[in-house]
């Protein structure tokens, strides 16, 4: 099997390299061989999980936009064999960047809406690597409209580095269309869930992931910006940023799910294998079913006006502002 490897990875890729090259060699009956073989892969095991056990801010980023990492469609492949795909916003047009529509998880039917970057290079620019435009935002709007309308849960999977920026969206009200979508998703009357399965950038994540229970990969990334854009805002002068730049704006963001989760802003952590959900997606999408059914279960068991008071309750508490003398962080805004 081919496989992609970060350059933090190298080590583990010369590793598995060998490994393979012996597997190839070996009949089966030599021995000496066998007995290397599982001492190198107790070795690469061991390798794994010291490397991804201290990964920095911007390797997790690096990681959640990992190419083999599983997009929404392999998640809904893997965990519904009744999905029907719904298209279009009814106003302009079909936007390929979000994908949508009905399946059942486990036997419970629910309405699922996520980001879709596409793989390989023609299918990626169709997909406008999964960032949307106006009517990808209205066509998820629509879909859980209907969620609300027949009472099924809505499950959202996040994966954009954000919104597509063209002119052309903004002409045809991408704030707007965000900004409508937050307002609704806090007030619809059905369960929602929301897994971040890569990377949440901006208000392109924020848009379908106003939720009653919202999750997080453990290498996953959630944020107002992206490290690059970040970096490009608040150091770019003369010369290029480098990655030194992009990892010290990731660690200034608080983006990783370890983060998110001690500033209270998402529910839990969904844990990965050591190397990330790619090196076992199957496993991957058996988590999410369990974490999906469990929150439907419980979100299920509250009255429609518990449900969006807790929800409207969840949404005020995010954020805090603290209020000091001036030049000694006056008006500092972290999160709680």
């Amino acid at each position: 099997m081919i496989r992609y490897y970060l350059d933090f990875e190298k080590p583990i890729q010369e590793l598995e390299l060998k490994i393979e090259e012996l597997k190839r060699l070996n009949s089966g009956q030599d021995l000496n061989i066998t007995a290397e073989l599982e001492k190198l892969e107790q070795k690469a095991a061991e390798m794994r999980n010291d490397i991804f056990s201290r990964l920095t801010p911007w390797q997790k980023t690096q990681i959640a936009r990992h190419p083999d990492r599983p997009y929404t469609l392999d998640y809904i492949n893997m965990l519904t064999d009744d999905f029907i795909e719904l298209h279009g916003d009814r106003r302009y047009s079909d936007d390929p960047a979000i994908v949508g529509g009905i399946g059942s998880i486990g036997g419970t039917s629910m309405v699922i809406i996520g980001h879709q970057k596409g793989r390989g290079t023609k299918e990626r620019i169709n997909r406008n690597f999964g960032q949307p435009h106006p009517e990808g935002y209205r066509k998820a709007l629509r879909l859980m409209k209907l969620a609300e309308r027949f009472n099924k849960p809505l499950l959202t999977f996040v994966d954009t580095p954000g919104a597509f920026p063209g002119i052309g969206a903004e002409e045809r009200g991408q704030a707007e269309a965000i900004a409508v979508n937050l307002m609704e998703m806090s007030r619809l009357r059905i369960p929602v869930i929301s897994i971040i399965i890569g990377e949440g950038g901006s208000g392109g994540a924020l848009a379908i992931s106003v939720a009653d229970r919202l999750y997080m990969f453990e290498h996953s990334v959630y944020s107002v910006i992206s490290p690059e854009g970040c970096a490009a805002i608040l150091w770019r002068k003369n010369g290029d940023l480098g990655s030194a730049d992009f990892s010290r704006a990731a660690e200034a963001l608080k983006l990783t799910a370890q983060d998110l989760l001690r500033f209270k802003i998402i529910d839990d952590i969904i844990p990965e294998p050591a190397g990330g959900v790619h090196r076992d997606p199957n496993g991957a999408a058996e988590k999410i079913k369990e974490v999906v059914l469990d929150a439907v279960a419980e979100l299920r068991g509250k009255n429609v006006d518990e449900l969006i008071e807790e929800r409207y309750r969840k949404i005020r508490r995010i954020g805090r502002v603290s209020a000091g003398s001036p030049g000694t962080g006056a008006n500092d805004s972290s999160p709680s």
